[in-house]
Order: C-alpha cells, then sequence, then structure tokens
C-alpha cells in the first residue's frame, strides 16, 4: 500500500525531511519525502498498511521545531520505491 501526503505548516528548515526518513527507516517503509514550492512537504510512504499508517500518523507530530497545521493524505498506484529518499 502506498499513501501520497502533502504536510503543512513550518515543515521546512526544521529537519522535517530528514527526521521523516528516519521514522520512515525505523517503521519499516520506503518512499520520499521532499519539499515543495509553496514550503509544504510531500511524503510518499509505502509498505504494510499498518507501518504507512503509523508514518502517516507521525506526520501531525514531525520533529520538535515543526508546527504541523495540516495533513492530506490519499491513497495512489505508484511503483514501490525501495528505499526512503529526502529531495
Amino acid at each position: 500500500m502506498c499513501r501520497k501526503c502533502r504536510v503543512q505548516g513550518r515543515v521546512q528548515g526544521v529537519w522535517f525531511r530528514a527526521s521523516t526518513q528516519q521514522q520512515a527507516r525505523e517503521l519499516g517503509v520506503s518512499g520520499y519525502a521532499k519539499n515543495l514550492s509553496d514550503g509544504s512537504v510531500e511524503v510518499l510512504a509505502c509498505g504494510d498498511a499498518a507501518k504507512v499508517d503509523a508514518l502517516c500518523d507521525w506526520l501531525w507530530q514531525g520533529p520538535p521545531h515543526a508546527q504541523v497545521s495540516a495533513v492530506a493524505c490519499e491513497v495512489v498506484d505508484v511503483n514501490v520505491p525501495g528505499d526512503f529518499t529526502t529531495a
């Protein structure tokens, strides 16, 4: 299962992508986290449904300096990446 999420708020410049990568690797989830030009972060999370759900729930918290105001996720049909990367 794969979900693509858009995380809004104060999520750039606060180690959000690196923290998401660390959390995803601990959960065994593959995908990516990348900054978008509007100041949000896009996250693709693929793997076991319960683990993907856990990562999507964690996105509401993020790292200590993040201030998440919204998380919108949708199930997507994509080729599952082998690792979790940041861009």
